[in-house]
């Protein structure tokens, strides 16, 4: 008994100091170029003090977005939002089917007890006699435990581990995409409330200007077809601050689901001027600081977790080598089960080693093909986070510009609109140019909020794409 003992105590330590099939994982080379120096309209930012400012993985959301509102809405959205929860919740299924992977790795040690009693007539007694049989049986034993030589069950292991991880880095991403969509929802209602604030401002001016057409049309100074001009000019604005209203609706409803909770009207911004602005953030020089999105590094783990699906593949071609054991007492009788002398043992290995089974060589076939679509999978998405970078580094190299050029054309405009009105006030010119006047004012006006939002909501995206927020 003790030989056996022995014995299988050396084959356990064989086991845990067994190794894979699974080939050599590296990591792949990034199918992008390596610095930003080469994407279109890229420039360094630069704080206001000229150093450099921090790269976005280096700041926390509650450091990149300053204003104390946004940062409120923001930690209600991380506690109520349904799809990081869900997210949430994944990572906890994945960490228990890991552990059931990990599991395997161990013998499954069972306790039972059982008794019989059965009456056998004499022509099938042993005696020739009826006789009453009884026995009754204590085991604690390991019931058909394999022992992974060959590191199937490891390499099992390895990849629930990896999709474990995987899921994790789902869960961070969730995070980030939660983050920035709640701030640029933020942003985007800002942005709307100025927009229908800028329109109620016009449709007073409008309604003012129709008010006055109208009396000079009734004393006859003005004619018919100026206060038409002036009245469908009145009507369009009027359309256009319904369209406000239904926008800054959307906007707070859109708010509200990704809180899961409706949002506090104090904390709500007024206009985009109400907003205190995020910190500037670099992307760094090298491209490799995107390797750390989480993102890409799901993907990572789920190529490594093909690359172990392989080990485990290869394993199916090697014996497979089962143990069952057990220590116990038995009698025939109850009382007796205890007593010196009724103590049983069995130990039963079992080799099964495969000959011919063409299913082994089409999963093997399978694993190698899954590890390719987990490479191509892989690469993809890095090539995705740098278009998404590059995109952003467009707009943050050329929004400033444009913002400067909009405010000079709203300038010019307001200029032109007020030379126009004292035109036709002096009877030099006709109404018409005052109501061009009027709408190009309006519509620069309306560019240049949509251009002040498009420079906030890219500092967002940028961090987000960076990798920012996770934390």
């Amino acid at each position: 008994m003790n030989r056996n003992l022995f014995f299988l105590l050396g084959i356990m330590t064989f086991f845990l100091a067994g190794c894979t099939l699974a080939p050599t994982y590296t990591r792949p080379e990034a199918p992008i170029p390596a610095d930003w120096s080469g994407t279109s309209a890229y420039n360094e930012p630069k704080a206001s003090t000229g150093t450099p400012v921090p790269a976005a993985p280096e700041l926390k959301w509650r450091e990149f977005f300053t204003d104390e509102r946004l940062q409120k809405i923001i930690e209600t959205a991380l506690n109520n939002n349904r799809d990081l929860r869900l997210a949430a919740l994944n990572v906890e299924r994945a960490r228990a089917l890991y552990g059931v992977r990990r599991a395997e790795l161990l013998p499954t040690v069972n306790a039972g007890g059982s008794g019989s009693k059965e009456r056998v007539p004499a022509d099938l007694s042993s005696t020739g006699t009826a006789m009453t049989s009884e026995r009754y049986d204590v085991n604690l034993g390991i019931t058909s435990w394999e022992i992974d030589f060959f590191g199937r069950i490891r390499s099992l292991k390895d990849r629930a581990l990896e999709e474990y991880l995987a899921t994790q880095e789902v869960r961070r991403s969730a995070q980030i995409s939660l983050v920035s969509a709640v701030a640029q929802t933020y942003l985007a209602l800002a942005a709307d409330r100025e927009a229908l604030r800028l329109a109620r401002s016009t449709l007073e001016a409008q309604q003012t200007a129709y008010d006055l057409m109208r009396k000079r049309y009734g004393v006859g100074i003005a004619n018919e077809l100026d206060l038409r001009r002036v009245q469908t000019q009145l009507e369009t604005v009027r359309g256009e601050v319904a369209r406000a209203i239904q926008q800054v609706a959307t906007d707070e409803n859109a708010l509200n689901l990704l809180l899961g909770s409706p949002s506090p009207g104090t904390l709500l911004p007024a206009d985009l001027s109400d907003v205190t602005l995020p910190r500037e953030i670099s992307p760094g020089i090298g491209s490799e600081v995107l390797l750390n999105r989480p993102d890409i590094l799901q993907a990572e783990h789920l190529l490594k977790g093909a690359y172990a699906n392989i080990g485990a593949a290869r394993a199916a071609f090697f014996p497979r080598i089962s143990l069952t054991t057990a220590i116990g007492t038995a009698s025939a009788d109850l009382s007796g089960l205890f007593k010196d002398g009724s103590g049983t043992w069995s130990f039963a290995p079992r080799i099964t080693i495969p000959i011919f089974d063409a299913r082994a060589w089409s999963a093997y076939d399978v694993t190698k093909v899954d590890r390719e679509i987990a490479l191509t999978q892989y690469e993809k998405a890095i090539q995705t986070a740098f278009k998404e970078t590059a995109d952003a580094l467009a707009v943050l190299g050329t929004v400033q510009e444009q913002l400067l050029a909009q405010q000079s054309l709203v300038d010019a405009l307001s200029k032109t609109y007020r030379l126009s009105n004292a035109r036709y006030t002096k009877g030099i010119d006709s109404y018409l140019s005052v109501l061009d006047a009027q709408r190009s004012l309006y519509g620069a006006q309306q560019g240049l909020v949509a251009l002040r939002l498009a420079k906030l909501a890219n500092q967002v995206r940028l961090y987000a794409v960076l990798g920012g927020g996770s934390e």
